[in-house]
């Protein structure tokens, strides 16, 4: 026996005996899974824990943009949209009232790699590069596939077990790991139990028991998605996201399996349209969403609303900008620690963007011994900044994008116009780079997002008539303060802080 499959022994011994490893990561999700198999190749100890290993039933983390692709790659875990009956995502085709635009996702010289390759066996410096394809997918499937790699791998030990406090030392502040509460096989009932690491990593999600401790933020939410399962569905654009402007709220389409199809419909709070006399969110639903769907989508819809008398299922459209941390020993991350709109698709792009930052800078070549808490508090603040250039896009482009196709006022309405009449135009390529996490400069965005603003200007214009010039004038200033209170806000909490 070598040398390294004893030492590979003892720390599976320690993990599973003693519960002690370098790492502890909280949540067996998209990010738990991808850091603790990361920082297991790096020839870290991992020990992952989830409350519950069952394969989970989510609505939301089944689209991923091609940024996300690549991020998946570059860990090593590409082959987890693999055999999931996984659909190919090419772009998004938006709907409004009636008209529609497609947006594929554009080529970008050198994504992984491709801009190097041989074409016929030579190599050609001005072919142009294949288009970039984001997966869609049923999400415990994609789950179920991170949490087998973790299982494989000889360096990570799994737990489940349901976390819920961390152990601090005695005369510092340093975490030292994390109570949880296991069930007893014999018994079925749950007991105390303790996991020890150099650095634990809560990755507990949306709902997390962690963040209210260390983290001084709380999620914003102004609506939910409600969420149907559309059986063989017509949709226009095969290949292709959907998203529908025409009821109060967008509606968003996406294929997830050959023969399934995700609807997800945004509910504000206090819709008056989703009120418990008008039918509430199931006749929101039936009365001013199908109306509204293309004609080839509204047999299926109608099928999955009568299928099921019961509310659908929803999940809260939270805002959570980053919060920089410098908690010794502990770091949060995820959906626990930043969120934003789901409209856009972006949550596993952010996630695994990090994880592939998160993993070079905590390597053993940066950092040999994760206890020293100096160190990797140092790194987490470059983490801080660092993930913004491409993160704070894919947050703010959710977000803006929300609060114009919602249009909860006029001025709102006028900027969704102007939106979707700039990608008629054809302005997509940059738009569209930045939603699939392949463009991270800020700059861009904002350039487009203020174009879209004097565009909407130039249209009311031309619909008001170019004579009444006090009226335009007045018109204009709130079209761009409107854009300006929707845009600069998010972008400062999401850039600069």
């Amino acid at each position: 026996m070598s040398e390294t499959t004893v030492a590979l022994n003892e720390l599976a011994e320690r993990r599973v005996k003693y519960h002690e490893a370098d790492v502890v990561v909280i949540g067996a999700g998209v990010f738990g899974c991808a850091i603790a198999h990361a920082l297991a190749e790096q020839g870290r100890s991992v020990i992952l824990l989830e409350r519950w290993m069952k394969e989970p039933n989510r609505i939301v983390g089944e689209l991923m943009q091609p940024g996300g692709v690549n991020s998946l790659r570059k860990l090593g875990l590409g082959h987890c949209i693999e055999d999931i009956d996984g659909i190919p995502c090419h772009g998004f085709n938006v709907f409004f009232y009636g008209e529609d635009v497609r947006m594929p996702y554009p080529r970008i010289q050198g994504l992984l790699g491709v801009g190097d390759e041989k074409v016929n066996g030579s190599a050609d410096s001005k072919a142009e590069p294949p288009r970039p394809q984001g997966r869609s997918f049923h999400h415990g499937r994609f789950i179920t596939q991170l949490r087998k790699a973790c299982l494989k791998h000889p360096n990570i030990s799994v737990f489940e077990t349901e976390a819920v406090s961390t152990i601090k030392g005695e005369h510092n502040p340093e975490i030292l790991g994390v109570e949880t509460r296991t069930v007893n096989p014999s018994t079925g009932e749950k007991e105390p139990d303790c996991f020890f690491g150099q650095l634990t990593i809560v990755a507990d999600g949306y709902a997390s028991r962690f963040r209210k401790q260390f983290i001084k933020q709380t999620p914003i939410v102004r609506s939910k998605f409600y969420a149907l399962e559309l059986i063989d569905c017509q949709l226009p654009s095969p290949g292709y996201g959907h998203v529908i402007i025409g009821a109060a709220s967008p509606v968003l389409l996406y294929q997830i399996g050959t023969h399934e199809t995700r609807v997800l419909v945004d509910v504000p709070e206090k819709l008056p349209e989703a009120s418990p006399a008008n039918g509430g969110v199931r006749g929101y639903m039936k009365n001013v969403v199908l109306p509204a769907l293309p004609a080839s989508v509204q047999p299926s819809f109608r099928a999955a609303l009568e299928k099921d008398t019961r509310i659908p299922q929803s999940m809260p459209n939270s805002w959570l900008p980053p919060t920089k941390q410098a908690v010794p020993g502990l770091v949060i991350l995820g959906d626990a620690m930043n969120m934003r709109h789901p409209l856009t698709g972006g949550g596993m792009t952010v996630a695994l963007n990090d994880v592939v930052l998160l993993r070079d800078l905590l390597s053993p070549q940066n950092i040999p011994d994760l206890a020293d808490t100096a160190a990797v508090c140092r790194a987490m603040g470059t983490f801080h900044w660092r993930r913004k250039r491409l993160t704070a896009i894919i947050n703010v482009l959710a977000m803006a994008l929300y609060s114009l196709f919602a249009a909860q006022s006029k001025e709102l309405a006028k900027l969704q116009r102007g939106c979707f009449a700039y990608f008629k135009r054809g302005v997509t390529r940059d738009p569209m780079g930045m939603l699939g996490g392949l463009i991270p400069d800020p700059l861009v965005l904002a350039y487009h997002f203020f174009s879209v603003a004097f565009l909407a200007i130039w249209l009311d214009w031309r619909q008001t008539g170019l004579w009444k010039v006090p009226v335009l004038f007045w018109n204009a200033f709130w079209i761009l303060w409107t854009a300006s209170v929707v845009f600069l806000p998010v972008m400062y909490r999401e850039l600069l802080v």
